[in-house]
């Protein structure tokens, strides 16, 4: 096939085509017209890849097709409408799907915390091992390192540090869980750990009552967006193990598109508990005030989860993307 003959017979064709593609408002009679020549387009291509392959036609071509393809087939793009289904629908949906992962984390990660909590308030030489009693007793007495470290910063700045933070410890969840599920195990002893040693401490030197004031009005929150994280990056892990009926890659894309778009909500979720924790915690508030507040965060995204989550779940929604932003799969045999 002669390219030269090829481009100077089709050429007319092509910019009809691109002038067409590029037009926003089309009659029925253009319309028409630019489904035709881009039918013909595209043989135009089959036909120079397979006959007279040049890269600098194809990729002229390739790109005249795809543009033509958009505006035969339309393009949707994202707006506040999307922002809204999301949020209303597809993250509640996904954190209902994932209850039974997240869920079970939560209550081992609290038992875990306990465990490690009455060690350390039982045992003396444990403590010991930690710091000196002089040290100790700087971090655990009125207005110590433990007080003080919820209000001896900005408000703003310190939101801005929290959510930091905790957003990149629930991403990390969420990402690495395909390795296994090994580093997200990782997150969530060190959670626990350092949760555990907190009260422990402050349950030696009697102050007990005075940590869980400070901790429960964030605390909640913060700790079930960990939890739902861990759980995430656990079932992206075992994905990896056990696809099911899916192909690996089938399965692993599927529940990886659904676990990072979960990182947008749960983002969120940190960034009200860092706002609790930079505003409310270290409030003058009276305990039961800010404890109250931290409990009505923490009902309202349990029901948020699990009643408008299930609600979602119903009408078939995964926490995937929609349809039309999927790439298009292959059928196998199972």
């Amino acid at each position: 096939m002669d390219l030269d003959v090829f481009v100077a017979t089709h050429q007319g064709e092509w910019a009809r085509l691109d002038a067409l593609a590029r037009t926003r408002r089309l009659s029925g009679e253009e319309a028409d017209e630019l489904v035709t020549l881009y039918q013909r387009a595209t043989g135009h291509l089959a036909k120079v890849q397979a006959a007279a392959p040049d890269p600098t036609l194809e990729g002229r071509l390739t790109s005249l097709v795809s543009r033509a393809r958009d505006a035969v087939a339309g393009s949707r793009s994202s707006g506040w409408r999307d922002v809204g289904r999301y949020f209303t629908v597809s993250f509640p949906a996904a954190l209902y799907r994932a209850r039974r992962w997240w869920l079970p984390v939560a209550i081992l990660s609290l038992l875990a915390t306990a465990l490690v909590a009455w060690w350390v308030a039982s045992h003396p030489e444990v403590r010991n091992s930690l710091a000196t009693p002089a040290a100790l007793r700087e971090m655990t007495r009125p207005g110590g390192e433990y007080e003080a470290y919820y209000s001896d910063r900005p408000a703003s700045s310190f939101a801005a540090q929290v959510w930091t933070n905790n957003a990149w410890i629930a991403a990390t969840c969420l990402v690495f869980g395909v390795a296994l599920g090994l580093p997200v195990l990782y997150m969530l002893w060190t959670n626990i750990l350092n949760l555990g040693l907190g009260v422990g401490l402050m349950a030696s030197a009697g102050r007990l009552d005075t940590f869980l004031g400070l901790l429960i009005p964030h605390g909640l929150l913060e700790l079930t967006a960990v939890f739902v994280a861990g759980g995430l990056g656990l079932r992206l892990g075992w994905t990896v193990i056990d696809p099911g009926p899916r192909t690996r890659a089938t399965a692993l894309a599927e529940e990886g598109r659904s676990v990072i778009g979960m990182a947008v909500g749960l983002a969120v979720v940190l960034g009200i508990s860092g706002v609790l924790e930079a505003f409310v915690t270290p409030s003058g508030l009276p305990t039961w005030a800010r404890i109250s507040i931290g409990v009505l965060a923490e009902v309202c995204f349990l029901l948020y989860a699990l009643v408008l989550g299930r609600k979602a779940a119903a009408t078939g929604e995964t926490g995937d993307v929609d349809v039309a932003d999927r790439a298009d799969l292959q059928p196998v045999a199972a």
